[in-house]
């Protein structure tokens, strides 16, 4: 990825926003060490190669020149976004070699987050650095999407709507949910998708009841109910949609009804997305309404959850979830009803929280 002056402008802002934080939660540094964090700082490598495997850590300091860490397979993607004299590139014995490329800016204490640091990372830096847990301080910033992020998910959620709107073509008696998914992936990538921010769901009749069915040979029949849920990453931003069709003749009355209370559930958390409203309170207006048709225990997940850089993010929307929704913040809202012995109805939003209420994209 080569970054232009914008780009470097906006990631040295984040970090600007991050060092303030740091300096008010007394924490002198702070390792960066999961990959969206990581990328949403730098712009470096929004992905690590595999779950064991770093592509590179980011320490910032909150009173100093930022590091980034990173391997020699690394260097020259590095270098188009970093500065070579705050670049460290490691081999054998990083840790060390972490310790004094810090220790010579006069960092000595790293603040980490528990939840993206392995205990052998752990234990290997706590031979260098005094280390304090501070996870969570990078998500604070991420809740709040700029408004160049929201025009990002507004673009990735379009396409999505353009895929939505093609599928009834696709959904035909005698395909199977695997060929859909596959025929989804590849509708995203032909109209320009980088990939897909998770594998596609797709589950007929009672697999439908699965919230993540993964899609098998089931056939599409005529007159049955399909559950597709997908999303595509598209310039780094994650959308993700549920819609769930009914393939053959005039549906039938359990489907309308279902798909009624559904819809209904959803527009009634959405009159509660507002500026200064608990997030919790969300989930309860869809709640309720199930609670009034006297379906409630099928409604079996959360209401729905953040979304940018990755498909899930904070906040979750959930019976629990504490504090309340700000201008800024992109959440999904996706009420569903599940019967095993029948199917399942999810329909799902994107929407933005904006001065007035929310906007769906």
């Amino acid at each position: 990825m080569e970054v232009n002056a914008a780009d470097r402008i906006l990631f040295e802002n984040r970090r600007e926003r991050l060092k303030a934080l740091l300096t008010a939660e007394g924490v002198p540094a702070l390792l960066v060490s999961y990959p969206a964090n990581r990328f949403y700082l730098s712009g470096f490598e929004l992905h690590d190669s595999q779950c064991n495997e770093s592509v590179g850590w980011l320490v910032v300091i909150a009173s100093g020149r930022d590091a980034l860490f990173t391997d020699a397979r690394f260097t020259d993607a590095a270098l188009r976004l970093w500065p070579g004299e705050d670049l460290c590139i490691y081999s054998a014995g990083k840790h060390a070699m972490m310790a004094e490329f810090l220790k010579g800016r006069g960092v000595t204490s790293l603040g980490y987050d528990p939840k993206a640091v392995s205990v052998y990372d752990h234990d290997a830096l706590r031979e260098h650095f005094e280390l304090a847990p501070a996870g969570g301080l990078v998500e604070r910033l991420r809740f709040i999407k700029e408004p160049g992020e929201v025009e990002l998910l507004r673009a990735a959620c379009g396409l999505n709507h353009r895929i939505m709107r093609a599928l009834p073509d696709v959904l035909q008696p005698g395909v199977t949910e695997i060929e859909a998914a596959w025929a989804i992936e590849r509708m995203f990538r032909e109209a320009g998708a980088e990939g897909m921010s998770f594998p596609s769901i797709v589950g007929v009749d009672r697999n439908a009841a699965l919230p993540h069915a993964i899609p098998g040979e089931t056939k599409i029949t005529r007159d049955c109910l399909v559950l597709v849920d997908t999303g595509c990453r598209l310039n780094g931003y994650c959308s993700d949609q549920t819609r769930t069709f009914w393939v053959g003749r005039e549906p039938g009355e359990r489907f309308q009804e279902t798909k009624r209370l559904v819809v209904n559930a959803q527009k009634a958390a959405m009159e509660v997305i507002k500026p200064g409203a608990m997030i919790a309170e969300a989930y309860h207006a869809a709640r309720r309404v199930f609670e009034d048709a006297g379906v409630a225990e099928l409604f079996t997940h959360s209401l729905g959850h953040g979304i940018g850089l990755e498909t899930h993010e904070g906040p979750s929307l959930g019976p629990r979830t504490e504090g309340e929704f700000k201008p800024g913040m992109v959440v999904t809202v996706e009420p569903g009803l599940y019967d095993a012995a029948w199917g399942g109805v999810r329909w799902e939003y994107m929407v933005v929280v904006t001065e007035e209420g929310c906007k769906a994209l």
